[in-house]
């Protein structure tokens, strides 16, 4: 039972994550509220590791631009979703998100050379269907398609890092992605957090430090999920994180999901579902190969 337990407490950490952007998002620019989240990653870990030495394991790599472009691609996420949940609740955020799978199945297919079949493209091109089925109302009344656009932007940002970490995989350490995540992230994102700082209250201060705690509990918990239990088992309960969202949107601005995004959800997670058992036989057959 300790992979589902994780995964599930991950989940439960991104979501309260998310929330506490989003209300962080009225008031602090995109930039400064992802720097101070990697400010304090790297500031946890470092003490981490001075309490307890070589904990996470070595932080050399052999493999320094394909971190680099991986942190990249995470500033890329951080941003994009930050900016998607300023304007729209966190349920539609999240189904946008789903859509992260079948994005990564494309790029598994593009860079490493992955065979997928045509029933995954199908389901997954369903699975986009669901995601435009609970954003129609929205876009139909002019709504905010510049918040779905970087939902979307965000979503394939977060597919190339899920693409990325299969490269690095041989990489186990914690200590090593962390850093090398975060303070590429952290030397980009600082100028311009610098150049429109607002200056937080001690309250605001915390919450902001806040993200920094819960982006490397939800990691964490996320690593030690798939350590456990197979991605099979696991994958499923990934959609738990909906049950947070909509948890959130009703507990803190008392939005409730509209039809119209249920029937997307229902969509999406059938197709994701389904993609995933026509890619199942296909696994493990290398390119080239039938």
């Amino acid at each position: 039972m300790r992979g589902p337990v994780f995964l599930v407490s991950a989940m439960a950490l991104f979501g309260v994550l998310d929330a506490n952007s989003k209300l962080l998002s009225g008031t602090y620019p995109a930039e400064q509220v992802v720097a101070i989240r990697y400010a304090v990653l790297l500031a946890v870990l470092f003490a981490a590791r001075t309490a307890m030495r070589g904990l996470g394991g070595s932080l050399a790599t052999a493999h320094p631009w394909l971190h680099l472009v991986r942190a990249m691609f995470m500033v890329g996420s951080g941003m994009g979703f930050f900016l998607a949940l300023r304007s729209i609740p966190l349920a539609e955020g999240y189904l946008v998100y789903f859509t992260a799978p079948f994005l990564t199945l494309g790029l598994a297919a593009l860079v490493l050379r992955e065979q997928t079949g045509p029933a995954v493209w199908g389901w997954s091109a369903l699975g986009f269907a669901g995601v435009a089925l609970a954003m129609w109302p929205g876009l139909r009344a002019d709504g905010p398609w510049d918040a779905y656009l970087w939902a979307l932007f965000a979503t394939a940002c977060y597919a190339a890092v899920m693409t990325i970490n299969r490269m690095l995989r041989h990489e186990t350490g914690s200590a090593v992605l962390i850093l090398w995540s975060s303070l590429p992230g952290l030397l980009v994102l600082g100028p311009f957090a610098a150049m429109s700082w607002v200056p937080p209250d001690a309250f605001d201060l915390m919450a902001l430090s806040l993200n920094g705690l819960l982006a490397g509990a939800a990691t964490l918990c996320l690593a030690i999920a798939f350590r456990h239990d197979s991605a099979a088992r696991l994958a499923p309960l990934e959609f738990s994180a909906l049950v947070f969202a909509v948890g959130f949107d009703l507990l803190i601005w008392s939005v409730w999901p509209t039809a119209w995004t249920m029937g997307g959800a229902v969509v999406v997670v059938f197709a994701l579902v389904m993609s995933q058992r026509a890619a199942a036989p296909r696994q493990g057959i290398p390119a080239g190969n039938t």
